[in-house]
């Protein structure tokens, strides 16, 4: 009976604590719906470029920062926020500090530096150099001082941009192949196969927005995740501040104060519909589920006056985007088949096929003829394969018909993962506080980068694994096993998978210094066997998640194929001449292999000490 007493008592303080609760919820839900939906949209724009809550809550005057929280919350804003490149990373920051309302010194400075990276990724910086050492010459001869520009009182105002100083900007600053895209651009539709880190997304964001200027037309960005997008934003950010001295405004669209608008969003985002312009598609050939975009496409220029333009690195000839690029799509259905010219000496320069469509092939050594300074292709074939530097940087796909994994299957695990991970920040000491955590590394052999993926374990039975990071490495055997010690202080790392075949055993002996329950995988028949069965089930499954950003992880595994030994033994191998294979692929394979191979699966842990 003495226990009745308190039993019954907290059951009253607790209906009384519920109560309260559910008062200041409600009044928390009637001050936030008090507020327009521009507030609403100005406040996430500024969460989503990681102003501090308070800050948010003073600029916008709002009654406290609850009212901040309960927008996150409702509105599950920090689904928004990802883990990202260093071009995504440089992007955000940049775009976050143009948009700031006030600037100090120190943010023209980091403006400046983080302006000069993207160039430098771009492959721009030494022309950039040399058109600024031009102008101080012409500075100094003329010594008439020019007049300060007065600041327009009106948004996004682009009146005072001349055509003249848009083609001046764009002969200075772009390659002949690039020029050539320029001359082609009146054609109903382009579709480019290009090398890898030839400024093509950098030269596209100039191109929609000179065209936007000077047309009044919208111009849409649509890649496969918003991360991606915004580095389309970015350029354009750049362009108009450098150039201009004007800063945009706009979050997911940039209205021009002629009319035109800049629109940029992710293959998978919902607002993906419904808007009409000139479009622009990246990566074409990685995006899963070709034939869906298509349509989306199609639908946002089906008018005779838009234009659309997609370009991408190469995959495999059984990708959804190959019909198209190689003429089949336009034969299908058809008595009378047409041909299409698709080799190089044809492509080269560019040409239209029976269905209209304008095709460009630019390889590494195409883009260096043609100006481009920026590549020691002789390094390039010494750091890769035969068979990625091809594909990489030659425009050739991959044979896919002896791989052991089927890209199709790889590529419906991408995933925008601003979209879908709600519990990881890459920006953050601790980017998935606590949660458990598994390493994969593949060692380098002479010459080529070794690979660490951190790999988020299924936290439900049957669940999915998550691809967080993949890192390159190269250095001595110590260097690299301290960057490994620093993701183990960076997350909660419950098993670390090394192959210690050759080289990788000294990268093994050196974590056992911090790490002494690492696992060693000696790669044999069995072994092998045995990581490539269990990432085929992996996949086959639907348990991967990757964000679609890391193209090098299908690019990788897609390589893996089944063949035999002397004594007629089935093993699994890829690619390799002296220097480089799929390295990514066989990291992410140690780290699954965390998990048996039957169906008694492993589920994550969260360490609470």
């Amino acid at each position: 009976m003495v226990l009745l007493c308190p039993i019954k008592k907290k059951s009253k303080d607790n209906k009384h604590l519920k109560l309260n609760l559910l008062k200041i919820s409600r009044t928390i839900t009637h001050m936030t719906q008090a507020y327009s939906d521009e507030i609403r949209t100005a406040a996430k724009l500024m969460y989503l470029r990681r102003c501090p809550v308070r800050q948010i809550a003073d600029d916008l005057k709002l009654n406290n920062v609850r009212v901040v929280y309960q927008w996150v919350k409702s509105g599950n804003w920090d689904s928004l926020l990802q883990h990202e490149t260093v071009e995504q990373a440089a992007s955000r920051k940049l775009i976050a500090l143009i948009e700031k309302n006030t600037k100090d010194d120190a943010d023209y400075k980091e403006i400046n530096q983080l302006s000069n990276l993207l160039d430098k990724l771009a492959g721009v910086e030494l022309k950039k150099a040399k058109i600024i050492n031009e102008k101080k010459h012409h500075h100094q001869a003329d010594a008439t001082p020019s007049k300060s520009k007065k600041k327009s009182s009106i948004k996004n105002d682009i009146s005072e941009i001349s055509h003249e100083a848009l083609k001046k900007i764009r002969d200075d600053l772009f390659f002949d192949y690039q020029a050539n895209w320029y001359n082609h651009l009146n054609e109903r539709t382009r579709f480019i196969l290009k090398s890898r880190q030839i400024g093509a997304t950098y030269y596209f964001a100039y191109e929609a927005f000179e065209q936007a200027v000077i047309t009044g037309e919208n111009q849409i960005f649509l890649s496969a995740s918003r991360a991606q997008a915004d580095i389309f934003k970015a350029y354009i950010l750049k362009f108009c501040l450098e150039h201009f001295d004007i800063t945009l405004k706009g979050s997911d669209c940039i209205t021009l104060s002629n009319g035109a608008e800049l629109r940029f969003i992710s293959t998978n985002g919902r607002t993906a519909q419904g808007y009409h312009g000139h479009l622009y598609i990246d990566e074409v050939f990685w995006i899963p589920d070709f034939e869906k975009l298509n349509k989306l496409a199609s639908g946002m220029a089906s008018h005779k006056k838009w234009r659309k333009t997609y370009f991408s690195t190469p995959s495999v000839k059984s990708h959804g985007a190959y019909p198209l690029w190689c003429g089949e799509k336009y034969n299908t259905n058809r008595k009378r088949k047409a041909e299409f010219d698709l080799t190089h000496a044809t492509l080269v320069k560019g040409a239209v096929g029976p269905d209209k469509i304008w095709r460009n092939s630019v390889t590494v050594e195409d883009a260096a003829a043609q100006g481009c300074d920026l590549f020691d292709i002789d390094q390039l074939r010494n750091e890769y394969s035969d068979s990625e530097f091809n594909n990489l940087f030659m425009c050739a796909f991959m044979e896919a018909g002896e791989s052991v994994f089927n890209l199709d299957d790889l590529l419906s695990c991408a995933v925008d993962s601003a979209h879908k991970w709600v519990d990881f920040d890459i920006t953050k000491d601790r980017p998935f506080l606590n949660n458990v955590v598994w390493l994969g590394y593949d060692p380098a052999l002479k010459g080529d980068k070794s690979c660490v993926i951190v790999v988020a374990p299924p936290m439900v039975k049957n669940g999915k694994f998550r691809v967080l990071e993949r890192i390159y490495l190269k250095g001595s055997f110590q260097h690299q096993a301290n960057r490994i010690k620093e993701l183990t202080q960076k997350y909660n790392v419950q098993f670390i998978g090394v192959d210690s075949t050759g080289m990788g055993l000294g990268v093994l002996e050196k974590v056992k210094e911090f790490y002494p329950s690492v696992t060693g995988i000696h790669y044999g028949i069995e072994s092998k066997t045995r990581l490539v069965l269990k990432t085929i089930d992996v996949v086959d499954n639907q348990r991967l998640e990757y964000d679609a950003q890391l193209t090098d992880l299908p690019q990788g595994l897609i390589q893996v194929k089944q063949t035999t030994t002397r004594g007629d033994n089935v093993t699994y191998e890829s690619p390799r001449n002296n220097m480089g294979h799929a390295d990514s692929a066989w990291a992410l394979m140690n780290a699954l292999s965390n998990e048996p191979l039957n169906n008694n699966r492993r589920t994550a842990t969260v360490a609470m000490g």
